[in-house]
């Protein structure tokens, strides 16, 4: 299978302007992504789809490979399209967020791995459980599978909702959905031009209009613990990582 990573790159942040360019131990947070991707080892291909020239430049300084997009695409499955579109020789593409400065190359192969040998497979994407300390965060996306890993919902609220704590091995875990996406260039083409559904916009989930749809989901299971980078005190937290790491 051909696979190429794409990591769409935003410029406009209300809640941290330029955002791509912040700089994590000296260099810009593009950079940490797209190094990190390239050294998974399924990917043929990694690039930058960014929106503005001064991403497309930092990306062209540190030896990356970089496509401009239209700034007007609503969302990150439309800069992603985009790309797909130029690339028509590629089978699965992953969607790497450009705010993950700490994404581990070994969740970009499991989602490739997802693929392997099931042609019916359109869409993927990765959980983990989820600290307590998370559970009533809007801003933390649950998810709930059924028993062959598909997603049945994803969520803001707490879901599975612990009506019953007695069950035989104790209350289940909740799991929290890591925006990673791997998708068949066929299907995700198609899925960008659906139109918006009900739940997608009441809680601004837009993995649920594909669910809505009535395509599937599969969510693999991962221990990566995603530390993704949004606010100034969530990019104070991620420098403060890697001083430690250091030491």
């Amino acid at each position: 299978m051909n696979i190429l990573c794409v990591i769409p790159a935003r410029y406009s942040s209300t809640r941290l302007p330029g955002k791509p360019l912040a700089m994590i131990d000296g260099k810009p947070m593009i950079q940490h992504v797209y190094e990190r991707a390239r050294q998974a080892n399924r990917p043929g291909a990694v690039l930058v789809a960014t929106d503005h020239e001064l991403v497309h430049s930092a990306v062209v300084d540190f030896g990356g490979e970089v496509i401009m997009t239209s700034p007007d695409h609503p969302t990150g499955t439309d800069r992603l399209a985009e790309v797909a579109r130029q690339y028509p020789e590629a089978d699965i593409i992953i969607n790497v967020q450009g705010d993950e400065p700490l994404i581990a190359p070994e969740v970009i192969d499991l989602l490739a791995g997802a693929f392997d040998g099931k042609p019916e497979l359109q869409m993927a994407t990765l959980m983990t459980e989820m600290d307590k300390s998370e559970y009533n965060l809007a801003s933390a996306v649950k998810v709930i599978t059924n028993l062959d890993g598909y997603a049945l919902y994803f969520s803001r609220s707490l879901i599975p909702f612990p009506r019953n704590s007695k069950l035989p091995g104790g209350p289940l875990p909740v799991y929290k959905h890591i925006g990673i996406y791997a998708y068949r260039r066929d299907f995700l083409l198609k899925y960008a031009v659906l139109p918006p559904t009900p739940l997608e916009l009441t809680e601004s989930l837009e993995q649920l209009r594909a669910l809505e749809h009535g395509y599937k989901i599969k969510v693999l299971k991962t221990d990566f613990k995603s530390i993704g980078v949004d606010t100034p005190e969530e990019l104070e937290r991620v420098n403060e990582y890697f001083k430690k790491m250091k030491k």
